[in-house]
């Protein structure tokens, strides 16, 4: 799964998934820009791919705001001449119970996770567009409600995962004519700081890990080889599809 000659741009990519998407994309032998609100934590990640050989550019932005989405992908385009792979992973999650969720928690979740990544994609796939190609990466969760699961006090959380899925398959739709292919991946309960707060109440963590038949956690590597998949040629065939990576967990 070669991506020589690609360039890529990650979100939320200066931790936990993000980072290691855009180690394993640049492993791969595309050209990466590292994107989140510090730049300087995007830079140390920017490091570690040209320890390895690799060759990335880090870039500050906040994908709530348009204009630095916009700058974002202006600076890319600049530096590598063209954007060919997305990765939209930027996201949070906070957890508070339904009945105390403020309107500004509501509205904060919902654009970080769900307009933010409308934002980055429509910005990239107006480039994607001017040369007939592209693959669109979105990161789900298992969280996203029907053909997943709901969880208790992340209500907001879970409305913006199921955002993502249909987005993902309306954007599939209306980029084909394109060639612009989007997927998305819906992971489990993968280690990263995101599941502090479950792994902070052993009886919680029990309770989760007796729900994945693999009996473990996710590596969040294991989550990029499926991202690295989707946004190589072999999934040439691949849109509007949700795929999960989650243990097992939805199957039992």
């Amino acid at each position: 799964m070669e991506l020589n000659g690609k360039v890529a741009i990650i979100t939320g990519a200066r931790r936990g998934m993000g980072r290691a998407h855009a180690l394993v994309l640049a492993e791969a032998g595309a050209k990466v820009a590292v994107s989140d609100i510090s730049e300087e934590d995007c830079q140390k990640v920017v490091e570690e791919i040209k320890e390895k050989g690799g060759e990335a550019i880090a870039i500050k932005c906040n994908v709530t705001e348009k204009g630095e989405v916009e700058e974002m992908v202006k600076k890319t385009v600049e530096k590598f001449g063209k954007i060919d792979i997305l990765v939209n992973n930027a996201g949070i999650c906070q957890f508070k119970p339904f009945l105390e969720l403020t309107e500004e928690e509501w509205d904060k979740t919902l654009d970080i996770n769900l307009k933010g990544y409308f934002f980055c994609a429509q910005a990239v796939a107006k480039e994607m567009a001017k040369q007939k190609s592209g693959v669109i990466v979105n990161i789900a969760s298992v969280a996203m409600g029907q053909q997943g699961v709901g969880f208790p006090n992340i209500v907001h959380y879970c409305a913006s995962k199921g955002g993502i899925a249909a987005m993902t398959e309306a954007m599939a739709l209306e980029l084909a004519v394109y060639n612009i292919r989007v997927n998305a991946v819906s992971p489990g309960m993968i280690e990263t700081p995101m599941i502090d707060v479950v792994k902070s109440d052993p009886a919680a963590m029990k309770a989760m890990m007796a729900r994945i038949p693999l009996g473990r956690t996710g590596k969040p590597e294991e989550v990029s080889n499926l991202v690295l998949f989707l946004a190589s040629d072999k999934s040439s065939y691949m849109t509007g599809s949700i795929v999960v990576v989650d243990g097992g967990w939805l199957a039992g």
